[in-house]
């Protein structure tokens, strides 16, 4: 037999009404909490121009693109497939001005084909920050420290950021002697944490034994304060070393000051998977989830590449991962906006629109649904309604023998852990309904 074909590309995501509305709270739950960092929103296009965006990416992102031809220049365009290299693009091509630092945030989509066997998707939802036109230790403590707030706000559980600098494992691979190509694969091994390819592509190059050691140790070292004692040890009175750690144990004793180095994990040996970061970098990971939720750093010189020198940093969060990370206990007061059914008779068609407009004003979402003449059991037909909608609150009008003037409010099991139909809830309607209305249906 031959394999049933995908309906849908493999790596793509689709959301049904539940799932996507509590995506898009957990999403705008962030971006307010940004925004009060002083971080602002920016949308940039879905697809760029591939020799403009090309010169901030590395060349296996590049060869993960998205390709395909703008039929009215004959340009290449690429489904743009990393947000930092396309706001270093605008920011270094226009945006500024004299308002530096710039703070934006952004929640997008990035597209990169990866292998099926990888288990990685090929479209990406992000939410995320971008701290441009300050170098500085202050600055490095900022985004990590606002992305804590970040994911303590949110419920994640038990993270832990996994924080260290480029230049430190970059300065030992300088010293090792390796070649351009064979540091530019170690960087990669080094990124991904596989020591057995790390310790063959060194000895490939005849590095000697004793450097090898300092290699792999330096990538397993993950801890606290006493991680970077080993670093200066390694270090001596080695610049290239030295500076290094001392920006990464400046920015680790102010998010002490902060009371927040619990979150933290000194990691000598993290090196992140694109080509411009070249400072303090981290990731971040949780016991709920088996990979990294997002990551971010510095990037002094990412900018330069478009023709304007700024200093930079930020961080991404991949909001399938997170959304996947979060206890359900996270969503709880999103489901105080889960719809209201109103169902009323075609006889009292009229005053269920002006209820339900009256609702919709005050910020509730009415689903307003009629029966048509006969009789007709109202609360019967909710019941069947609100479980194939999945809402557990139901305002019938035009039921008879109810005291509250025709209305009653139904609490259905499911959700509330009610009997199938409870008594009239009176102290749940709105004030509008438990006064003005009271009576006159």
């Amino acid at each position: 037999m031959k394999p049933a074909r995908s309906l849908i590309p493999i790596g793509t995501a689709t959301f049904g009404p539940n799932t996507a509305r509590r995506v898009r709270i957990l999403e705008s739950q962030l971006l307010t909490l940004l925004s009060r960092w002083g971080y602002r929103e920016i949308i940039l296009p879905t697809f760029e121009y591939l020799d403009v965006l090309s010169v901030g990416l590395a060349p296996e992102v590049l060869e993960k693109c998205y390709k395909f031809a703008d039929w009215t220049t004959g340009r290449i365009l690429v489904l743009r497939p990393d947000i930092t290299a396309q706001i270093a693009r605008m920011v270094a091509m226009g945006m500024g001005g004299d308002g530096l630092p710039l703070r934006l945030s952004y929640r997008t989509t990035v597209f990169r084909y990866e292998p099926e066997h990888a288990g990685r998707e090929r479209e990406v939802f992000q939410v995320g920050v971008e701290l441009i036109g300050t170098d500085d230790a202050y600055a490095d403590a900022e985004v990590l420290i606002s992305l804590i707030e970040l994911l303590k706000e949110v419920g994640l559980p038990d993270f832990k950021i996994s924080v260290g600098h480029v230049g430190f494992y970059n300065a030992l691979l300088n010293r090792s002697g390796l070649s351009g190509d064979g540091q530019r694969k170690a960087e990669i091994a080094a990124a991904r944490k596989d020591l057995p390819l790390l310790e063959s592509l060194l000895l490939k190059e005849r590095i000697s034994r004793k450097k090898i050691q300092v290699l792999l140790e330096a990538v397993g070292r993950c801890g606290q304060a006493d991680v970077l004692e080993w670093g200066r040890t390694i270090a001596g009175k080695d610049s290239a070393l030295t500076i290094p750690l001392t920006r990464l144990s400046t920015v680790y004793d102010l998010l002490g000051t902060a009371g927040l180095q619990d979150h933290l994990l000194i990691d000598l040996g993290e090196f992140r998977g694109f080509n411009y970061y070249d400072g303090v970098v981290f990731d971040v990971f949780t016991s709920s989830f088996g990979s990294e939720l997002g990551g971010g750093g510095r990037y002094n010189h990412l900018l330069g590449r478009f023709g304007r020198e700024l200093p930079s940093t930020g961080f991404a969060l991949d909001m399938d991962r997170v959304f996947a990370s979060l206890d359900s206990a996270a969503f709880q007061n999103g489901d105080q906006g889960l719809p209201l059914l109103l169902v009323s008779t075609h006889k009292h068609y009229g005053v269920a629109f002006k209820l339900a407009q009256q609702l919709r004003s005050e910020g509730f979402q009415v689903i307003q649904e009629t029966e048509g003449p006969g009789k007709i059991d109202l609360a019967k037909q909710a019941r069947i309604r609100s479980k194939k909608m999945g809402i557990f609150k139901a305002i019938i009008v035009g039921a008879p023998r109810v005291s509250l003037g025709y209305v009653m409010v139904m609490t259905l099991g499911a959700l509330s852990k009610q009997p199938p139909l409870a008594k009239v809830l009176c102290d749940e309607l709105p004030s509008f309904l438990r006064g003005q209305l009271h009576g006159r249906l």
